[in-house]
């Protein structure tokens, strides 16, 4: 049996570093948090006699569980991301649990509250415990859960050497938020036949399909000169930015407007000033051909709207992030069937789901490692309503377990 508690402790005291990345910074990792958090766990797995523990130059963590069940077996590896998203904050987490939860409102000590309206999850959570932020802090449980359940089920095995599995390799990875989590990691080191992310929310869920993504700069660059000579001087990039941001759609092919498999086009920052005006934008869906039409149209559209502005000039820089991984999992079928055959076998309910984003997966299985993600407990994400359930962590542990002994039992 997994120890729930032990599990819980470790999650309570990885969500309190801080380790929010940050896009701005030229650094790998971008934060400091990640290499202490990292330093945190490489002590751990060393304590627990982890084989090849080690924090490397780029802040990875790396650790190898030997097989129990001889030689010639496919080596399985477990990742999961230490760093947490800017877009909330995330210094100084105050996590609270919540024990049997009642079906009711969570209030969170700075006055917020969970409900069934912004938290429509809580419906089949009853009779769980619950993590939950303060309030003023997003928790971390993206993926600090993955990161705690793949240490926990390292923990749990290497106690545990009757237990029969094959070769595993751990792997916590740095910047999955800002799309950097799989740059510094060395698939000829990691010497895997198949892998897993940790990284997904709720119970029971494989997911076999992601967005795939590119991202858009669109720079307007004006002139500026002193407001007081400024006529038929000044051209004002930042109307042309207002411009553009106006003209992007707003009833559809928005975040807040698409569901399902529905793509869209998403503005997430702005910044500069009257001569020099930056628009970030993310491109999303899950049929790779339609970025192209989107990125079509924010061409279109910001071409117009520096039109708009006579002398105003634009720049368009587009970056492609991660593919579908939905073709490349195609390649080594075993590694969805194994996990749905994990859940037959403990008799857990369990699905094949989509993913509105990304995740390392994306990039590794794009790579040749197919690695599908599978869930964690995470709920609202990257929100200071974030939270985490404890009971779904330990079933993600135990499903886990029973997806490295089916392993065990194949040869390569």
């Amino acid at each position: 049996m997994i120890q729930s508690s032990r599990l819980l402790d470790r999650f309570l005291r990885y969500v309190r570093v801080g380790t929010a990345a940050d896009p701005t910074a030229s650094s790998y990792p971008s934060s400091s948090g990640q290499l202490t958090l990292g330093r945190i766990l490489a002590d751990e797995l060393r304590a627990i006699g982890a084989d090849d523990v080690d924090q490397d130059e780029s802040g990875l963590v790396w650790a190898t569980i030997p097989s129990t069940a001889g030689p010639g077996l496919p080596t399985v590896a477990l990742i999961a991301h230490l760093d947490t998203s800017p877009e909330a904050p995330g210094d100084d987490v105050t996590p609270q649990v919540v024990e049997a939860y009642d079906g009711g409102v969570v209030r969170l000590p700075n006055g917020l509250e969970l409900n069934r309206s912004n938290s429509p999850t809580l419906g089949g959570l009853i009779g769980k415990t619950l993590i939950t932020t303060d309030g003023t802090t997003l928790l971390g449980g993206d993926d600090k859960a993955g990161v705690a359940i793949i240490m926990e089920v390292a923990h749990h095995l290497i106690e545990r050497p009757h237990l029969m599995h094959g070769p595993v390799k751990l792997v916590f990875t740095c910047d999955e938020e800002i799309g950097h989590g799989t740059d510094k990691i060395d698939l000829a080191r990691l010497d895997a036949t198949v892998a897993y992310t940790v990284d997904g929310g709720g119970a029971g869920m494989i997911d076999v399909e992601t967005f795939s993504a590119d991202a858009m700069r669109i720079s307007f660059i004006g002139h500026n000169i002193h407001p007081a000579i400024a006529q038929g001087q000044m051209i004002n990039s930042l109307r042309g930015a207002a411009a553009f941001i106006e003209s992007l759609p707003r009833d559809d092919r928005t975040p807040e407007t698409t569901a399902g498999r529905d793509g869209f086009i998403h503005v997430h920052d702005v910044h500069g000033g009257v001569g020099r005006c930056e628009v970030d934008l993310i491109l999303r869906s899950f049929d790779a051909d339609q970025l192209d039409e989107f990125a079509d149209l924010v061409r279109d559209l910001a071409t117009a709207a520096a039109a708009r502005s006579p002398g105003l000039k634009v720049k368009l820089e587009r970056r492609r992030q991660y593919r579908n991984l939905a073709e490349g999992l195609r390649k080594l079928p075993e590694s969805i069937g194994l996990a749905v055959a994990a859940f037959e076998n403990l008799g857990r309910p369990h699905q094949q789901t989509i993913v509105r984003g990304g995740t390392d997966g994306s990039q590794l299985t794009e790579k040749g490692l197919a690695t599908p993600n599978l869930s964690s407990g995470q709920h609202n994400i990257h929100s200071v309503l974030e939270f985490a359930c404890l009971d779904e962590m330990v079933a993600a542990s135990e499903h886990l377990i029973e997806l490295l002994r089916l392993w065990g039992d194949r040869r390569s």
